[in-house]
């Protein structure tokens, strides 16, 4: 088992805490059309895609990466549970390991086209439907607002990672 970081915004970590949020969706620089071109042109067998991912295999664990504010060496106060206060956030990409506080092991990984996501799917990456009329379209927009108003378009190939939350590891 390794760990490996994963950034996530406020709403949500907000959604994972919640335990709404069981399913992330990241764009992939490999594709499955990529690894059939390999196997044809080197004649091997090549390792399966979900091996590929960058962000760890089932069974590893993902130290999530959140906005925070380290008031001393050793305490932290996280913006998802506290939106409203005055503090300067710092950024989630410059989180140390020592301030991680949520731990999700990989129950699966898979490559897939962006636009094939289920309402079911949609429902684990933990979006509302606020004002659209399903989920999927509710995931669409949030897509949208992380990723650029052209990305769901584009209709990339993406990891799709489940997770469940688990404790901090022992090696960590």
């Amino acid at each position: 088992m390794t760990t490996h970081p994963i950034l996530f915004s406020t709403p949500m970590v907000q959604a994972i805490l919640e335990g709404r949020k069981t399913m992330t969706r990241r764009i992939s620089k490999i594709t499955p059309l990529d690894v059939a071109n390999e196997n044809l042109l080197d004649d091997i067998l090549p390792i399966p895609i979900e091996q590929r991912c960058p962000y760890g295999q089932p069974g590893d664990i993902l130290w999530v990466r959140e906005s925070f504010f380290n008031h001393f060496s050793d305490l932290y106060s996280y913006k998802a549970d506290n939106t409203k206060g005055n503090k300067k956030w710092k950024p989630s990409i410059h989180m140390p390991k020592a301030a991680c506080r949520i731990f999700l092991r990989i129950t699966d990984i898979r490559v897939e086209r962006l636009k094939n996501i289920t309402e079911e799917d949609a429902n684990n990456e933990g979006v509302f439907l606020d004002m659209w009329d399903n989920k999927v379209t509710a995931f669409s927009n949030l897509w949208k607002k992380i990723n650029g108003h052209d990305s769901w378009s584009a209709n990339p190939w993406v990891w799709v990672i489940s997770f469940e939350r688990c404790e901090k590891p022992e090696n960590f």
